[in-house]
């Protein structure tokens, strides 16, 4: 079993050095009301989401185009709204959109991923085709959200606990706090771990999870990864496995909010998966890309995640599974990271969490 590891952000943590003082921060596009999901068309324009229900094109001068139409009803309340969005691995012959999204339903809320084909500057042929079930009423909250395409042409769909119902999080009869795998069209793949499993979600791949707001394929292995919220600590960055317990709310490194007491039964249980690393205190962390291109060479390699409480872009340098060194990069913008992408053209993007939301290229 994978040992954890764990950091407590000192200042000597936190500093930039060299390599991040060179970053240089471009405005691309402003005026975004809390931005959060940003894909790149193959024309050299960005579709971006913002959190009040909006997808939006943003024209290679940084032009907003005016709002997409045909999306579904969106619950734009707390953590929910519009959220992430990526193209469909043949979009250049197909067209298709995918994004995910705060709907509401029958006893609450719960996230929902729809699909369309973007017609200029227009979506048509709307799909809903995943439905977190059940809907629940949470307070607005952890709605996870993360999209990312496996190599098989399979949906990873990284889901929250929906912060009233932890407990959920723990059995398979529901989509609370999993991450769950399809189809391009929303069913189930037949190879999934719980498929045969009476009484199971199909669509479940792994479960334990909290609040995912990051996820990323490795470029070498595949695997997915991803990186998720804690309570009042407890952050962690997982590789979820077919079939994996991640151990919310039952074994976690997070203390209830403001009391500050032990949750669950402890940090370790030999059935449950442990993290590649875990973050004491929080530092929110949403979004995650493995940076692959050389126009930062001597960060080939690296993971990259914005962090929404600790306002930096956190640099993570790997060893295999192993996080041997991190950096907080941007700290003197004192700005909330929303999502981090690689371009087309090897720069790192990201988006500023804020009613003036901002997309950023990080030159040198």
């Amino acid at each position: 079993m994978l040992r954890y590891t764990f950091v407590f952000l000192t200042a000597a943590l936190i500093s930039a050095g060299a390599a991040a003082q060179s970053l240089k921060p471009v405005v691309v596009a402003k005026g975004l009301d809390h931005p959060w999901g940003l894909a790149f068309l193959p024309d050299g324009r960005m579709l971006v989401t913002e959190r009040a229900g909006r997808m939006r094109i943003v024209e290679r001068d940084g032009k907003l185009n005016e709002p997409l139409g045909g999306l579904p009803p969106v619950v734009a309340a707390g953590q929910g709204g519009l959220l992430d969005v990526v193209l469909h691995p043949q979009f250049a012959s197909n067209r298709l959109v995918y994004w995910s999204y705060s709907e509401a339903g029958d006893g609450g809320a719960g996230t929902a991923v729809a699909r369309a084909t973007l017609d200029g500057n227009a979506l048509s042929n709307v799909q809903v085709i995943f439905r977190q079930q059940p809907k629940v009423s949470g307070g607005n909250n952890h709605f996870g959200s993360r999209l990312v395409w496996s190599r098989d042409g399979k949906l990873f769909v990284g889901l929250g606990d929906r912060f009233t119902r932890k407990d959920d999080a723990q059995t398979l009869d529901n989509h609370i706090g999993k991450v769950v795998r399809i189809e391009a069209d929303g069913k189930a793949p037949a190879d999934n771990p719980f498929v045969q499993r009476s009484g199971a979600k199909a669509e479940i791949w792994s479960y334990g999870h909290r609040n995912i707001q990051g996820a990323a394929l490795h470029p070498t292995s595949g695997e997915l990864w991803t990186i998720e919220h804690g309570p009042q600590g407890g952050d962690e960055l997982n590789v979820p496995a077919a079939g994996a317990n991640h151990g919310w709310p039952v074994i976690t490194y997070g203390r209830n909010y403001g009391i500050g007491t032990r949750i669950g039964e402890g940090t370790e249980r030999a059935d449950v998966a442990p993290p590649l690393r875990y973050w004491i205190p929080s530092i929110a962390p949403s979004g995650l890309v493995f940076l692959t291109s050389e126009r930062y060479p001597e960060w080939r390699g690296n993971l990259f995640t914005g962090a929404l409480r600790g306002t930096h872009l956190l640099r993570l340098e790997l060893d295999g599974r192993k996080v041997v060194k991190e950096e907080a990069l941007l700290t003197e913008r004192n700005t909330r990271i929303r999502d981090v992408r690689q371009g087309p053209d090897g720069w790192l993007y990201v988006l500023t969490d804020s009613s003036d939301g901002q997309i950023w290229r990080l030159d040198r």
